[in-house]
């Protein structure tokens, strides 16, 4: 239905792809402007082109796999939604342009749809419809691949020593982040045979009510599983907020700093630290 569209853009590609360059370069947005000159911006600009003509020539799933290529690309290369659409209007609209001047939209009377201008507009709507769903699923993709790596991030458990494991925590603490946190303790205690893991909060900015209350519950936790939680890293300021606030710490060992919590720590796992002679 659509061939004589792809092959006009395949015999008059280079000199589209010339002017659609050149029409980006001329758009009003910063943004779109920076883009152009980026290396990579010819390069993909010829796939693009390529793209909108796969979607004429080859059946629903190739054409598929190349648009999600293509979205994935240009997610991971930085450039915004609206760079897309903005392209694929220019590119429509000079498409359109330049087949009108060779008198290729000759009005048919038999139907509506038989219009070379119906068609075109018919064309391109689907086209537009179907690079933003893969842009927008390709960035959920993204963004949900980058969510998981940093909670990882925010909330990991080392084994330092046999039976020891230790959790850093830095930054501030929510809901979503306590679950992760809990969660992690859990799994990593169980896996790395901890018999005690130690809370780091020295990167904590506020411990309020909330934050010693997802504390005391992941302490509780690991209890459940045979390990023995330890908060290190509580500093005066801390120690006056968990006072003023009332909140009892009674089933969990606290310390000021590191060293004083890993020495209680290979206490109670029968060892100790000792300076060498010599």
């Amino acid at each position: 239905m659509y061939k004589d569209f792809a092959n006009f853009i395949r015999t008059n590609k280079a000199d589209l792809l010339n002017n659609w360059m050149n029409e980006m370069e001329k758009q009003s947005d910063q943004l779109i402007n920076n883009i152009a000159k980026e290396p990579m911006y010819e390069e993909t600009s010829q796939e693009f082109v390529d793209l909108i003509v796969s979607n004429i020539t080859e059946n629903g799933s190739k054409f598929n796999e190349k648009l999600d290529d293509f979205a994935e690309k240009v997610v991971h290369l930085g450039w915004p939604i609206h760079f897309v659409t903005t392209g694929l209007r220019v590119f429509g609209l000079l498409v359109y342009t330049a087949m009108r001047d060779e008198d290729l939209f000759l009005k048919r009377e038999e139907k509506p749809e038989d219009d070379a201008y119906y068609r075109f507009e018919t064309w391109l709507s689907s086209m537009y419809n179907k690079v933003v769903t893969a842009y927008a699923d390709t960035w959920e993709k993204t963004v949900s691949i980058q969510k998981s790596a940093l909670q990882e991030l925010s909330a990991p458990l080392l084994p330092i020593f046999e039976k020891i494991s230790i959790m850093p925590l830095i930054g501030t603490i929510d809901t979503e982040r306590a679950k992760l946190i809990i969660e992690n303790l859990l799994i990593g205690v169980v896996k790395n045979r901890s018999e005690v893991v130690l809370i780091d909060i020295t990167g904590v900015p506020v411990v309020d009510t909330m934050v010693a209350h997802h504390i005391i519950q992941a302490s509780e936790a690991v209890r459940l599983v045979g390990c023995q939680a330890m908060l290190v890293g509580i500093r005066p300021e801390i120690a006056q907020t968990i006072v003023n606030l009332g909140i009892e710490l009674d089933q969990i060992i606290t310390t000021n700093t590191m060293k004083k919590g890993m020495e209680r720590a290979l206490a109670l796992t029968n060892r100790e630290i000792v300076e060498k002679e010599g």
